[in-house]
């Protein structure tokens, strides 16, 4: 099991919980904490083995009445986390995820591809995934799509390169648990081929960055962001193709983070273990 605990930070927090986990008869495998002072927070993520008799209910009961009130905790199984992807007409991003899950390196359970196109069903029959075209022309897409990913109901839903912009209902629905990948050039190089307005520009770099979605556009809690060095020699036909692969990358390192349970949303930061 994996134990998730953030709270405003007092003295005697870490001993409180190690107890409750000892005294229940589980042991502790790995611990992280970190105390964000600028808030006076206190996350911890712990790592524990249980017995099989022993369930999350009654841990998280003893660690409530240990704790704070208002402590936010959450418990996690050893279970696999199941995904909804979201795409559009590029395959970089989808297919990298398709190729992950197929060698378990992303270990996941995928429960269907929801596309405004059909362009890559062909991906989703390769890997025989459920794939549900829903055209962003008809006039009740925004409806159909929350609605077949209640249908669904996984634990993320990943936006690979999923050229729509979900509505605010959407969102609260699925809050926290929806990643978005994007060049790192916003706002800067907004609108139709960024790459090209980058070229024009000479930048000097390539980034991409994983977050999760909110109500404001591209301003969510960033999860992980990279980047690649160009130069003048690159046409921006070349920055896109790195650009792609900066992507493949920043998603598949947040996915990863994700179903581990590594992250802790503060306000609108992200605190990772």
């Amino acid at each position: 099991m994996t134990i998730l605990i953030d709270t405003q930070d007092k003295e005697g927090l870490i001993y409180k919980i190690s107890s409750v986990i000892l005294k229940m008869n589980c042991n502790i495998q790995k611990n992280d904490e970190f105390v964000d002072r600028e808030s006076n927070h206190f996350f911890m993520r712990t790592q524990i083995e249980a017995n099989e008799n022993i369930l999350k209910d009654e841990i998280y009961t003893n660690l409530k009445e240990a704790l704070p009130k208002n402590s936010n905790i959450k418990i996690f199984d050893n279970n696999k986390k199941s995904i909804v992807i979201l795409c559009s007409k590029e395959a970089h991003c989808l297919g990298d995820i398709l190729m992950k899950y197929d060698t378990k390196e992303i270990d996941v359970e995928i429960k269907g591809i929801i596309s405004n196109h059909t362009n890559l069903e062909y991906l989703a029959e390769k890997f025989n995934i459920p794939y549900f075209h829903i055209s962003h022309t008809e006039s009740n897409w925004r409806e159909r799509t929350l609605q077949q990913c209640k249908i669904l109901n996984p634990s993320i839903i990943i936006l690979a390169k999923y050229m729509q912009i979900l509505p605010p209902e959407f969102v609260k629905e699925f809050q926290n648990q929806i990643i978005n990948i994007h060049h790192s050039f916003l706002p800067a190089f907004i609108g139709a081929n960024p790459y090209k307005q980058a070229f024009d520009r000479g930048v000097k770099m390539i980034g991409a960055t994983a977050h999760f979605v909110s109500d404001e556009l591209d301003c969510g809690p960033i999860i992980c962001q990279d980047i690649i060095q160009v130069n003048h020699t690159y046409t921006w036909r070349d920055m896109q193709k790195v650009g792609k692969t900066i992507e493949r990358v920043v998603l598949a390192n947040a996915i990863e983070l994700a179903i581990e349970n590594r992250i802790f949303i503060h306000q609108n930061k992200t605190i990772i273990f």
